[in-house]
């Protein structure tokens, strides 16, 4: 049975009297690894940051009374040209309300189901936007603000005011920044809206957002619902979209098609929605984990050839060793346990560099219109990724150490000792 005293003592002692090869391969596995930490930790920042431009705002399905033509036509209720082939030119959408029948039951029902995780009215409209003799055409949105913020981080765009003050004052609109530069605007001012009617209903602007879309940001702006419901002279239950979060997204599909058969109504799942955003989301993935995946396996023949060319400089010791008595497994165990040391030393600076680089990336200044309210280089710390890279770090060692003290524990010490 081996003695681990004896083994880690001379192990020691070897790492120690040649500490500049020693200090060579443990930064090896030091860099490789904290390379490894900043790039994925840094890569999946920009990669969330740049999914929550879309998935942030967008519900998982969207479900509206989407206004279509009429399937049957009045010609082809008349029996006489059943049989005939009849063209019909200009065909006009069928009579229909855009507000969603039965919109609160619908959204209590949905709200039951265990996979979602909420259902928000709104009440879109068009309308003017009218400061002295300017006006300006554009969209109202009519929100319950803090459910808004929970489930769609309407907060991340809101550059000044808050979402609190638009729940809190009845007739408050969160303006949209281009309008307000439009119409030199700030917060604490009001501002009239007119409907398609022609009425006339004063506002006051209790913050600005800026979704960092330049022609949204220059027409949209948000209300509470029953603002919305009173500009348009309507009642408490006038909804005309439903917006729903799922704990799963990949549920999306099933269950839009799901609410399609059951209430009769357009619900347009994410993926759909977003097909083209969800493609390139994929790809910068694979780009991310094959560059990260590469990064180790350069390392890890980094690693293999530093420590190899460290036992094949022991060949004396491992005579010696041999020759006092020592087993070819003694030997063996011996450079593993070096090997083992320098991956632990190694990774677990790698690990303090690399979170070192990735905390000091996420200190410099990141502006951008698209999401007004980071500073800073997003950075996902994931703790998987630590946990990753250390241990690589100990397997890569690992292997690097048995390979070569597995041809160790085979030496002739007669040979070397005769060579010398």
């Amino acid at each position: 049975m081996a003695n681990w005293n004896i083994i880690l003592s001379i192990a020691k002692t070897h790492l120690l009297t040649k500490i500049k090869q020693t200090s060579i391969a443990a930064l090896g596995v030091t860099f490789g690894i904290g390379s490894y930490i900043t790039l994925v930790c840094f890569m999946t920042g920009l990669n969330g940051m740049l999914d929550g431009l879309i998935l942030n705002q967008t519900p998982h399905i969207h479900v509206y009374n989407e206004i279509e033509p009429s399937k049957k036509q009045p010609i082809s209720l008349y029996e006489d040209f059943s049989e005939s082939f009849n063209i019909i030119h200009s065909i006009k959408p069928k009579l229909s309300q855009k507000k969603i029948h039965n919109a609160l039951p619908i959204i209590n029902y949905l709200e039951t189901n265990e996979n979602v995780r909420g259902a928000l009215p709104q009440v879109k409209t068009q309308i003017f936007y009218i400061a002295g003799s300017i006006e300006i055409g554009g969209n109202l949105t009519g929100i319950n603000p803090l459910d808004e913020v929970e489930l769609f981080n309407i907060d991340d765009y809101i550059i000044e005011g808050s979402a609190e003050a638009l729940d809190q004052t009845d007739n408050g609109i969160l303006l949209g920044i281009g309008i307000a530069e439009k119409m030199s605007l700030k917060v604490g001012d009001r501002i009239q809206v007119s409907p398609v009617n022609g009425e006339i209903f004063p506002l006051k602007i209790v913050g600005f957002y800026q979704s960092g879309i330049a022609d949204l940001d220059a027409i949209q702006s948000f209300t509470n619902v029953k603002t919305v419901q009173r500009i348009l002279g309507e009642a408490n239950n006038y909804i005309t979209d439903i917006n729903v979060k799922l704990y799963d997204i990949e549920l999306a599909v099933p269950l839009s098609k799901k609410i399609e058969e059951q209430f009769k109504l357009t619900a347009i799942d994410i993926k759909t929605a977003n097909a083209q955003f969800e493609t390139g989301t994929t790809i910068r993935n694979l780009i991310t984990y094959a560059v990260s995946i590469t990064l180790l396996i350069v390392a890890g023949f980094g690693i293999y050839n530093i420590l190899n060319m460290l036992i094949y400089e022991k060949m004396n010791d491992i005579a010696i060793l041999k020759a006092t008595g020592f087993s070819g497994k003694d030997v063996q165990l011996i450079f593993m346990s070096q090997a083992m040391i320098i991956g632990f030393v190694g990774g677990v600076l790698g690990l303090l560099i690399g979170f070192g680089l990735a905390s000091l990336i996420q200190t410099i200044p990141f502006g951008t219109e698209a999401l007004p309210t980071i500073k800073t280089y997003p950075i996902n710390m994931d703790p998987i990724y630590f946990i990753i890279g250390f241990s690589f770090a100990m397997i890569s060692t690992f292997f690097a150490g048995y390979l070569p003290s597995k041809k160790a524990k085979k030496i002739d010490p007669v040979k070397i000792i005769r060579g010398q």
